[in-house]
């Protein structure tokens, strides 16, 4: 796939490795609706960016635990963007640190909601957009998914989930959409690491660093400009699952 002048959904734009997609894709020539819910302020942002590209950036809100904000967001984004959707990004994702002991019902259906039920759902939601420009789909996972975290099961389990959503849905959707998935590292630690905390991830990291959030939108171009991969997870760690 071409870049330059597709339309664009960014889920969970407003911060973080969200927006540092959103605005890659601007950068490559894309026109990007910027999806936010909690950071609306971070979605001015990222859509001021994207404007300062050239690009449009339409900011749509909408809470993506109720399914149905989910499935409806992408025909807003096709609206926005002139009535065309070519490339679907699921982003949006909350990470909890919690003991198990202190897991809730309430606590593990959000977590689940939002980051695992969430992306099927806009998915399908754009399906006819997708279908009409054998569009492309790239979920975000996490090398959580792939080794376990005691400290945050929730979150390992529900981006386990997105590694089978992403092949169950690039088995179903072919030929005429990919799905592929970006699992990353440590590119983005959370900002109540202290710097022991992100020295520690960086000595114990093969490639003896940590990463950027540009790691994650270069696996992210990749996965869009290919056109013979579906269904795969491409691990952004510096290697720390094979450590």
């Amino acid at each position: 796939m071409t870049l330059e002048g597709r339309a664009a959904l960014v889920t969970g734009a407003g911060r973080r490795v969200g927006q540092a997609i959103a605005v890659g894709l601007a950068r490559a020539g894309c026109d990007v609706a910027v999806h936010v819910h909690g950071t609306p302020d971070g979605g001015a942002e990222t859509g001021g960016r994207i404007a300062a590209l050239g690009r449009k950036g339409p900011v749509l809100a909408a809470d993506l635990t109720d399914p149905a904000a989910a499935r409806a967001l992408a025909g807003r984004a096709a609206q926005a963007l002139g009535g065309r959707l070519d490339i679907v990004i699921n982003s949006a994702a909350i990470m909890v640190r919690q003991a198990v002991e202190d897991v809730t019902p309430e606590s593990w259906d959000r977590t689940q909601a939002l980051n695992l039920r969430a992306p099927f759902f806009v998915t399908q939601g754009a399906l006819p957009h997708l279908r009409r420009a054998r569009g492309k789909v790239v979920n975000l996972a996490d090398v959580a998914a792939l080794e376990p975290w005691a400290a945050y099961v929730p979150h390992g389990v529900s981006k386990a989930g997105v590694v089978m959503l992403t092949k169950g849905l690039a088995r179903a959707l072919a030929p005429e959409i990919t799905v592929n998935a970006v699992a990353p590292g440590a590119v983005l630690p959370p900002d109540d690491w202290d710097a022991t905390t992100r020295a520690h991830f960086a000595e114990t990291t093969p490639l003896g660093r940590l990463g950027s959030p540009d790691d994650v939108v270069h696996a992210v171009l990749y996965l869009l400009e290919a056109d013979y991969v579906t269904g795969t997870v491409l691990v952004v760690d510096g290697g720390r699952v094979i450590r």
